[in-house]
C-alpha cells in the first residue's frame, strides 16, 4: 500500500510543483539539488535573527523546500531511521551553496534578506547554521503536523506519540549574510 502510494505521489509531483510556483536550484555538479524554492513576502511579527538581520513585514525571503518525494524514493532501499536522517542532512548540506549561488544570481538579490522553511526533523538544523523558532499558530501547526506524519508514514514508518511530541514542525530561517559566509565558498566539498 505504501508503494503505491509513493508511486502515486511520484506521478502527481510534477503538477504540485507548476501549481505552487517553485522552483528548482539548479545543481553545478551531477548531484542534483535537493531544493525547491520560491520568493515569498515576510508575513511574521518582527524578528531580529542571531547575526542582527532585522526581518519586517514584507521583507523579501527564499522559502525552501525539500524535494520529498524524491528523498523518499532515493530512501527506499535504507531501513534505518538514523542511516535516513544522516542522508537527508548530507542532502541537504550539500544544496546550501547551490542556493547561495541562486540567490546570489536571482534578480532580486539585494531585496533578499534570507532563507525560510518549516521541518519537523529539526535536530541537525542549527549545526547547519538554521535558527529554529516555534510556530506560534495552533493551526497552522497542527496542519503542518498532519503533513510531516503523512510524509513521515512513507518514508519511515508511522510516528509514535512520544516521536511527535519530540519533533514539532518548526520554522527554520538563515539570514543571506549568514547562508553566504557558510556556504559561498564550499560549492566542492560535500559529497554525499
Amino acid at each position: 500500500m505504501k508503494q503505491y502510494l509513493v508511486d502515486i505521489w511520484t506521478l502527481l509531483d510534477p503538477l504540485y510543483y507548476r501549481m505552487s510556483r517553485l522552483t528548482y536550484v539548479r545543481s553545478k555538479n551531477k548531484i542534483n539539488n535537493i531544493f525547491r524554492v520560491k520568493l515569498v513576502a515576510y508575513k511574521g511579527k518582527q524578528r531580529k535573527l542571531a547575526d542582527g538581520t532585522l526581518l519586517q513585514k514584507n521583507d523579501q525571503l527564499i522559502k525552501i523546500h525539500l524535494h520529498n518525494i524524491r528523498l523518499i524514493n532515493e530512501m527506499r532501499g535504507m531501513k534505518n531511521d538514523i542511516q535516513k536522517a544522516r542522508y537527508i542532512y548530507k542532502a541537504v548540506q550539500h544544496s546550501l551553496p547551490d542556493l547561495v549561488s541562486f540567490i546570489t544570481s536571482h534578480k532580486r538579490v539585494n531585496e533578499i534578506k534570507g532563507i525560510v522553511g518549516i521541518t519537523a526533523l529539526n535536530s541537525g538544523c542549527e549545526r547547519l547554521g538554521f535558527e529554529i523558532i516555534a510556530i506560534e499558530s495552533p493551526f497552522y501547526r497542527s496542519l503542518k503536523l498532519m503533513s510531516f506524519i503523512a510524509i513521515s508514514t512513507l518514508c519511515m514508518r508511522p510516528p509514535s506519540l512520544k516521536y511527535l511530541k519530540k519533533h514539532q514542525p518548526k520554522y527554520i530561517y538563515m539570514s543571506r549574510t549568514d547562508l553566504e559566509n557558510r556556504y559561498q565558498s564550499k560549492k566542492a566539498e560535500y559529497t554525499m
